[in-house]
């Protein structure tokens, strides 16, 4: 059984600190100057979040279980910092002239999708949670986020980052944090920090490819693409398929991501790594989905949420934990086939003990 004891609502963003840290750090001051502007507004949020655990975050209504539908609001912020802000689209209404508005709103319906027709899943909570997102958040802000109670769209700089509602798979992987405060609540520290974030790409990357309709070979297993400014040299903010691969720019710096246990960095930034070393589970999930190949959420996806929901991943899960748990999950679910040799293979190529 879990051992988690309460919700733990995190604040949870795409951008990592040391990202923001390295821009915050250039000459130009077009860039340097929104990248700083966002760490401040990040680190007073982490502030925020702490006390909120410790005092109580506030209930949010769930919608009526029959209705398994998504109930949606997005809201303007107007490019200042108040939340929620101005609601502009509601649930069931047409698409309006802001593509950014229509963007996240398409979004959220992308992620209670997948979650509800491929795991019967009702929203991130499992009981029709409504789905808020604010959008046009302060001016410049160079990041998106979860917050434990809503999603939170930055437009980015227009230099660095575009506006964080282009990619799903960044709206996607926001809202997986949701799923995962309800379920397994993951420590957001160290691996079990690295497993939380891993979790939110890849339910981030199934909700882009399940939207798009790929199978596992034809997915491109970036998360991200389409953030990065032209300006800058790289493709995504990660990779699933080759991390470590995903940017090496100027400003941005070098993807800092490691693909196995070998190269596993150990640091006390990032809260111990976890936007860096989660790309040694993701590319574990990459190996295992691609071997079995078909839809990622059939089989492998399956695994992994049977792992994340079963009751048995405990807040301070380490890799191998988790890798156990899937070899186990794999057996419960499809016995001695070729599910199991593929996630035993995955985990064993990226240095993780799964036995």
């Amino acid at each position: 059984m879990t051992t988690n004891g309460g919700f733990e609502p995190v604040f949870c963003t795409i951008i990592p600190p040391h990202v923001l840290d390295k821009v915050a750090q250039a000459d130009d001051p077009v860039l340097a100057g929104p990248a700083r502007r966002t760490l401040e507004y990040d680190a007073y949020q982490r502030t925020h979040r702490r006390l909120t655990t410790v005092l109580g975050a506030p209930a949010v209504a769930a919608a009526p279980l029959a209705d398994e539908k998504p109930l949606r609001s997005i809201y303007d912020a107007e490019h200042r910092q108040n939340l929620p802000g101005t609601l502009v689209r509601s649930e069931g209404s047409e698409p309006g002239q802001d593509a950014t508005v229509n963007r996240a709103y398409a979004g959220l319906g992308a992620t209670f999708d997948l979650f509800l027709k491929v795991y019967g899943r009702n929203s991130i909570n499992g009981e029709g949670l409504p789905l808020d997102a604010t959008v046009h958040f302060d001016e410049d802000y160079g990041n998106a986020f979860w917050n434990g109670e809503q999603m939170v769209f930055g437009d980015g700089d227009g230099e660095i980052f575009l506006d964080f509602t282009l990619p799903i798979d960044v709206i996607g992987h926001e809202l997986t944090h949701g799923v995962t405060q309800y379920t397994a609540n993951l420590t957001y520290f160290g691996q079990p920090g690295a497993l939380n974030e891993s979790m939110s790409d890849v339910f981030g990357s199934l909700i882009k490819q399940h939207s798009l309709g790929q199978t596992a070979d034809q997915a491109d297993w970036l998360i991200g693409a389409g953030l990065l400014a032209p300006r800058v040299t790289g493709v995504a903010l990660r990779s699933m398929k080759a991390p470590g691969t995903a940017y090496d720019d100027d400003v941005l710096g070098k993807d800092p991501q490691p693909a196995t246990m070998d190269d596993y960095v150990r640091t006390g930034r990032d809260n111990g790594g976890v936007h860096i070393n989660s790309g040694i589970p993701n590319h574990a999930f990459y190996l295992a989905a691609t071997t079995l190949g078909g839809n990622a959420w059939d089989k492998a996806g399956q695994i992994w949420y049977d792992v994340l929901t079963g009751g048995e991943l405990y807040a301070q899960a380490s890799f191998a934990d988790f890798a156990k748990l899937t070899v186990a999950a794999a057996k419960d679910r499809f016995n001695d086939g070729e599910e199991l040799q593929a996630v035993l293979k995955a985990w064993e190529q990226v240095g993780v003990p799964a036995q």
